[in-house]
């Protein structure tokens, strides 16, 4: 089912701008040199015109080719806030997480995850098990995925014991000095600060010696002085 969707990605095919994707990327895979704005109106037309099942199987196909912009468009067909129902969608989504080898198409991917944790929460015991697999792209996306409990001004007091518990996923990870995961601690530590500063500033103090420099100083980028 999702070969004419294919069809219509390499229609749009663009030789040289793929060969700069796959050398800024550093992923072995097939590129072909689509923008994000091109594969972004596509799946919109797409999704029009399908049901949920549609969307899970086209998506499915899509990214079993390991095509960049396939990956993409799938990722894109399943980033919806309202989506019932979504148990498909949400074990689907779950099926790539091993597959993440890159920052870019992990954050597609986890900008949908976040859309189905928001809409069911009890979905963080399944992504709390991610915390302590051996890849690195799997640990990150436990974080990414759940920026969401960074943004609450207000949280109501599940919220904060959901906040809590992915900062304590955050502490285990301050050791681990691979780039990536420094990053993603850093990246949630700057986004909560802009809603919380406390706990940043609580988990710095506690952990902050543990993290690299550079990671200790954009976790605190928005703190004030």
């Amino acid at each position: 089912m999702y070969l004419p969707y294919l069809e219509q990605l390499r229609e749009l095919k663009n030789a040289e701008r793929a060969t700069g994707m796959a050398s800024y990327h550093k992923v072995k895979r097939e590129y072909l040199g689509l923008t994000n704005p091109q594969v972004n109106d596509l799946t919109k037309q797409w999704r029009q015109d399908m049901s949920v099942d549609q969307r899970v199987e086209v998506a499915a196909g899509l990214w079993q080719t390991d095509i960049y912009e396939a990956r993409l468009a799938a990722t894109k067909m399943l980033t919806q806030a309202r989506i019932r129902p979504d148990d498909a969608v949400w074990q689907l989504l779950q099926s790539w997480v091993p597959d993440f080898d890159s920052w870019a198409l992990a954050d597609h991917a986890c900008a949908a995850i976040q859309k189905r944790l928001v809409a069911d929460p009890s979905r963080l015991d399944q992504v709390e098990v991610w915390t302590t697999s051996e890849s690195l792209w799997t640990r990150r996306a436990a974080l990414v995925a759940t920026l969401p409990w960074t943004k609450q001004n207000h949280p109501k007091p599940d919220e904060l014991a959901s906040r809590d518990r992915i900062l304590g996923w955050a502490a285990s990870y301050a050791p681990v000095q691979k780039q990536f995961i420094q990053k993603s601690i850093a990246w949630w530590l700057r986004e909560l600060s802009k809603h919380d500063e406390q706990r940043v500033r609580d988990f710095l103090e506690q952990h902050g010696e543990h993290m690299k420099p550079f990671a200790r100083k954009e976790s605190a980028k928005y703190l004030k002085p």
